[in-house]
Order: structure tokens, then C-alpha cells, then sequence
């Protein structure tokens, strides 16, 4: 066989080889913990009903939220598109936040309606932190 003496010059057929090899080790590293974060968040979303529809709201969206800040996560590790990387941070930031707000709006919620027996569907007024953000459908994706 002979050899391409564009290519083999300089050894640059073993660079591109290894560039490739490090190229395909990476993006198996990045299929695998992105396959682990999604068996995991499936897994924690599979709950047993309590009787308290915003409570079990919060138990499966919390996981899905985590799954989501993971994946962005492992997008930052291996990542290297600037554009896909300054959304990753912003998932990781609004996905962590809004698991805070769930989890405290479960808990301030719990008083809320025991103080209010005769309304047990009322709506709590509170803030919301996070409202206008576009977490899941990029609208407002940094250039």
C-alpha cells in the first residue's frame, strides 16, 4: 500500500489520528454522562402519588430539572461552541433557582393551605423570580 506523501509528511496522518481518537473519546465521555443523567432523572420522575397534586409536581419536576442542569453541565465540560456554552450557564443558574422556588413554594404552600381550609385550590399570590424566563425555549439565548 502506499502511502499519501501529502499526509504522511511530518507524521501529520498520526496528528490527525490522534485528533481523531481524542475527538471520538470525548464525545463517547459526553454520550455516556449524558445517558447516566437522563437514567437517572427518568428513574427520580417515577414517583408514588402522596394525595398533594403540587407536591408530586414538585417531586418529578425537580428531577427534571436536575437532568437538565447535568446535561448542561457535560455540555461545558465538552463543549465548544461559545453561543451553546453561555446557554449551558444559564440553564445550570434558571433550572437551579427554579428547583429552589418549587421546593420553597411546596413547603410555604403546605401553611398556606392548612390556614385556608375552605379554599383548598386557592391560588397563592407570591412573587414569582423567575417569571419571563425563557429557560426552555432559548427566545432569549445571549449572542
Amino acid at each position: 500500500m502506499a502511502e499519501d506523501p501529502a499526509r504522511s509528511h511530518h507524521g501529520l496522518d498520526r496528528v490527525q489520528h490522534a485528533a481523531d481518537s481524542q475527538g471520538y473519546a470525548e464525545e463517547q465521555a459526553f454520550l455516556s454522562q449524558n445517558a447516566v443523567a437522563m437514567r437517572k432523572m427518568m428513574a427520580d420522575m417515577m414517583i408514588k402519588p402522596s394525595g398533594d397534586i403540587d407536591r408530586d409536581f414538585v417531586e418529578m419536576m425537580v428531577p427534571h430539572h436536575q437532568g437538565a442542569v447535568d446535561m448542561a453541565k457535560t455540555e461545558l465540560e465538552y463543549g465548544r461552541n461559545a453561543r451553546l456554552r453561555r446557554l449551558a450557564q444559564q440553564i445550570v443558574a434558571t433550572q437551579q433557582r427554579e428547583i429552589t422556588v418549587m421546593q420553597n413554594a411546596v413547603s410555604d404552600g403546605a401553611s398556606a393551605v392548612a390556614q385556608s381550609p375552605g379554599r383548598p385550590h386557592a391560588v397563592l399570590q407570591q412573587p414569582d423570580p423567575i417569571a419571563g424566563s425563557a429557560a426552555h425555549d432559548g427566545t432569549r439565548m445571549s449572542q
